[in-house]
């Protein structure tokens, strides 16, 4: 694996759960090969690789300029074109910018919003082993449902981006899968 691994471990802010097992990884450049292709659709690239690992159900466009968060699914987002900041986990997380080759890795809990993005800017979303999100916003009456949800969503299988070799089960307290 010949990637960097940024992680960050958000913890409940009391609006957003986010997830105090699973941290938040970013890994920059993961596929530059998407980006920088002949393929005239880098976007079906990265589907494709997403696909192959296990990650499905996806879809392309931003992300809302909004807090949200799924209790029902882990998310990967791969940026194909321009650029964006992003905050995540609520109002006391983290922001990072995301470009073009770079990918997201979101646990189950964890709250993210787009603060700014080029005119271009967009990614492909999927989710892991068949899961199926739901959209919660941080709002007092979503949250022991919510908290229910996450404690029984499944780690994934296989990284989005490596399959078994790659990171997120090591990062995550998985076990690697075969």
């Amino acid at each position: 694996m010949a990637t960097s691994v940024e992680t960050h471990l958000l913890t409940d802010d009391g609006l957003i759960p986010n997830n105090p097992r699973c941290p938040l990884l970013l890994y920059p450049g993961a596929v530059p090969a998407a980006v920088s292709a002949t393929d005239a659709d880098p976007a079906a690239v990265i589907e494709r690789l997403f696909a192959d690992h296990g990650w499905g159900d996806s879809w392309r466009d931003g992300v809302y300029p909004y807090h949200h968060y799924h209790s029902t699914a882990h998310e990967v987002l791969g940026c194909y074109r321009g650029e964006a900041t992003v905050q995540f986990g609520g109002d006391g997380g983290v922001t990072r910018s995301i470009a073009a080759g770079d990918v997201v890795v979101i646990p189950v809990g964890i709250g993210h919003k787009r603060l700014r993005a080029s005119p271009d800017f967009a990614v492909v979303g999927a989710y892991s082993d068949g899961q199926r999100p739901d959209l919660n916003y941080g709002k007092p009456e979503e949250r022991s449902l919510a908290l229910a949800n996450i404690a029984r969503v499944p780690l994934p299988t296989r990284d989005p981006v490596f399959g078994s070799d790659g990171p997120l089960a090591r990062l995550w307290g998985g076990k690697e899968s075969a």
